[in-house]
């Protein structure tokens, strides 16, 4: 089955020269954190999202890539990445250096001021995850991480909730830093946007369980995701598609629903809310208005 995220295991395959990978993704007794240093080279990461959370301080020069902008990093910065956004980074120099963190979050949730830390950047959809930090705030944040580095590496029995109070001030430093501003556009964006929502709309297939049910369903939440404004999202999909947002998604939802009945022998409230349907009346109608014949016509016609 397709994957839909990069997970925690999978980003530690593909973490070059790192012996050291997690015994499981609770390692933290509930979710799982871990801290590095960028010295180890200048790495791509590739455009896509990730079931964890990211902290990383930039030393550096390279480009940082989302839906329909980019940004040139070349001075030291702060960058936070939530499960939701998807992104891509492209380091332009043989010098990396900084460090970054990377938690799950049941690692959050565990945290008794985690309404804190839902107010901050590493959280708020649409909010600049970008910070650049004077030479004050790059020393000081560079000593939380130092500190991450042997705390991590320590025998203390509650090292993880130092750890989670070194998160909190690493997130408080970087919000007094200034926010990016000089974001880049593309020539043709709506082109680029276009095929970044369909990338990310296919993404979300195939349903291969009835519980992991679809979590982007309207044009609001893909555009939330790809980090756009919906009207700019829904102009860039007319214009490049000739379709909305919404028959596009509605489509790929159709599709799915007649792989599902055709393939799977779950019940039809279960392919209801594996795609997302609150009722499976609400299914029921929405697969009779696309195919113009029931979820039971369907499964029961000989294809």
């Amino acid at each position: 089955m397709m994957k839909t995220t990069e997970s925690v295991e999978d980003f530690y395959k593909r973490l070059p020269g790192q012996v050291a990978t997690p015994q499981s993704t609770n390692n933290a007794g509930i979710g799982h954190f871990n801290v590095f240093s960028r010295e180890s080279g200048a790495v791509m990461s590739p455009y896509s999202r990730r079931d964890f959370y990211k902290a990383s301080l930039i030393i550096g020069q390279g480009k940082l890539y989302y839906a329909d902008k980019w940004v040139q990093i070349d001075r030291p910065a702060m960058l936070f990445s939530n499960p939701v956004v998807p992104y891509a980074w492209e380091p332009e120099s043989e010098q990396q250096a900084g460090w970054y963190c990377l938690f799950t979050e049941a690692f959050i949730q565990h945290s008794e001021r985690v309404e804190s830390l839902r107010d901050s950047p590493l959280f708020k959809i649409g909010s600049n995850p970008l910070f650049f930090p004077d030479e004050t705030q790059l020393g000081e944040i560079s000593a939380i991480f130092q500190k991450m580095m042997t705390e991590i590496a320590g025998s203390y029995p509650q090292k993880y909730d130092v750890l989670r109070s070194y998160l909190h001030l690493l997130i408080h430093e970087a919000m007094k830093s200034n926010p990016a501003s000089n974001f880049g556009t593309y020539v043709n964006a709506s082109a680029r946007v276009s095929g970044l929502f369909l990338e990310l709309l296919e993404r979300q297939f195939p349903i291969d369980s009835p519980l992991a049910c679809l979590t982007l369903k309207t044009a609001a939440d893909y555009a939330n995701a790809l980090s756009v404004h919906v009207n700019h999202l829904n102009r860039a999909v007319k214009e490049v598609t000739g379709k909305t947002t919404s028959e596009q998604i509605a489509a790929r939802i159709a599709k799915e629903a007649r792989a599902l009945l055709q393939h799977t022998d779950w019940n039809i409230a279960d392919i209801a809310y594996g795609l997302g349907f609150e009722y499976p009346s609400y299914f029921t109608n929405f697969f009779r208005k696309h195919t113009g014949m029931s979820p039971n016509q369907l499964r029961h016609t000989t294809v």
